[in-house]
């Protein structure tokens, strides 16, 4: 008995060591074959190189191509600087793409901005970096053929809320203004705001652009003076360059505070969040950084709590690059958008996305940033004399020198 128990137990540890050895064996089979199909993948992103960059003066615009050994091109819009400058340090640039893989955008991006210690930050080199960044995230979504705002976490939002439209506008400042503004300068103001709250109604969203040329101590007059009339913001209360400044106007003024088209990168928006004098942030697609540094200030501005209303008086080309960003994140208010032709004609840039009558824009479609270049306009755009680089020259009415 003892010895067929014995058997038996033998026998059973046979059939569970086969059977765990049939059970490896199916397992092993099932990981190779996954394994095998693994090795099938294709990274689409592998053997990607830069081959080549070109920058053309388009009107007060610059417009980069970045080229490719596969075929694929992105591109990227510069603005706010001297179109002549940029083109020339776009070029320069190049030497630090020359046969890199532009999927990696981070990584070109810091390659870029922390190149030279002396030139890191600033207007010139942000704002050219941005526009190659723009080019970079293009390829990238093409090389996926995807939209950008897939590689960025997908859309957060199917519509994107846009100004102009019926319902949502903004005041310019009407200006130049004095330091301090006597009772007629402030009722000026006041009843310009009046009129277009009445025009739009409760249900409009109505914003004012101080444009920092409003001086802190009539910008406080103001400021309190309009608050009745529920303003959605004021944007830009003070020169960038003093945080001082921006915490008095916020301790004195209960209307929400807009501010960021002159900042650039991370490193220019943090102040505003830790002393928390800005209510709304407005990073440029173009000035800021590009998409890598928008997307950054972006979550940045969500450990706050403070949505981003994204700066934008770009063409089509560099709009359509700042609305994959908005339609991506969580904290988003409203975007600024000009299509009528003043900015670029038509043509130039072709977007694919279209705004309904409510002002909503719908999400870029197809790979990368859906926008088409059309180069053979360049010369025609560059041909008209109102579309030509000019340095301003702001004054006050006794001659001397103000903010614009």
């Amino acid at each position: 008995m003892k010895e067929t128990a014995a058997r038996d137990g033998v026998s059973r540890r046979w059939a569970l060591g086969a059977a765990g050895g049939l059970g490896a064996a199916l397992l092993s089979e099932r990981l190779g074959r996954a394994q095998d199909s693994a090795a099938k993948v294709e990274d689409r992103g592998a053997n990607i190189r830069i081959s080549a960059l070109r920058a053309w003066r388009v009107g007060t615009k610059v417009y980069v191509k970045i080229q490719t050994n596969l075929k694929l091109t992105g591109w990227g819009e510069v603005t706010g600087l001297d179109p002549t400058v940029a083109v020339a340090l776009a070029h320069s640039l190049f030497q630090l793409l020359d046969g890199e893989n532009p999927t990696r955008i981070e990584h070109l991006w810091q390659k870029l901005y922390r190149s030279h210690r002396d030139m890191r930050g600033g207007p010139f080199m942000t704002h050219v970096i941005a526009a190659i960044d723009m080019a970079l995230w293009d390829i990238t979504g093409k090389a996926w053929g995807v939209p950008v705002y897939r590689l960025l976490g997908g859309p957060t939002r199917d519509k994107i809320r846009l100004y102009p439209s019926a319902k949502a506008y903004k005041i310019g400042t009407g200006g130049p203004h004095p330091e301090a503004g006597t009772p007629r300068d402030i009722e000026r103001l006041v009843a310009m705001v009046k009129q277009h709250r009445e025009r739009l109604g409760p249900d409009g969203l109505l914003m004012f652009d101080a444009h920092s040329a409003i001086p802190p101590a009539m910008l406080i007059q103001f400021a309190n003076a309009v608050e009745p009339y529920d303003l959605l913001f004021i944007e830009e209360p003070a020169v960038p360059g003093n945080i001082e400044t921006f915490k008095r106007i916020k301790q004195s003024v209960r209307v929400p505070l807009a501010t960021g088209e002159r900042e650039r990168t991370i490193w220019g928006f943090a102040p505003f969040l830790q002393e928390r004098c800005i209510d709304i942030l407005q990073p440029d697609c173009c000035h800021s950084g590009g998409i890598t540094q928008l997307r950054k200030i972006a979550a940045l501005a969500e450990a706050y709590f403070v949505p981003l209303a994204p700066h934008c008086t770009l063409s089509e080309l560099g709009l359509t690059a700042s609305l994959h960003l908005a339609a991506s994140i969580p904290l988003f208010l409203i975007h600024e958008a000009y299509l009528d032709g003043h900015i670029m004609p038509p043509g130039v840039a072709r977007k694919n996305w279209e705004v309904d009558k409510d002002g909503y824009a719908s999400l870029p479609q197809g790979p990368g940033l859906g926008v088409e270049v059309d180069e053979a306009m360049f010369e025609k755009v560059n041909a008209d004399p109102k579309r030509q680089f000019k340095w301003p020259t702001p004054t006050s009415p006794d001659g001397s020198v103000r903010d614009y």
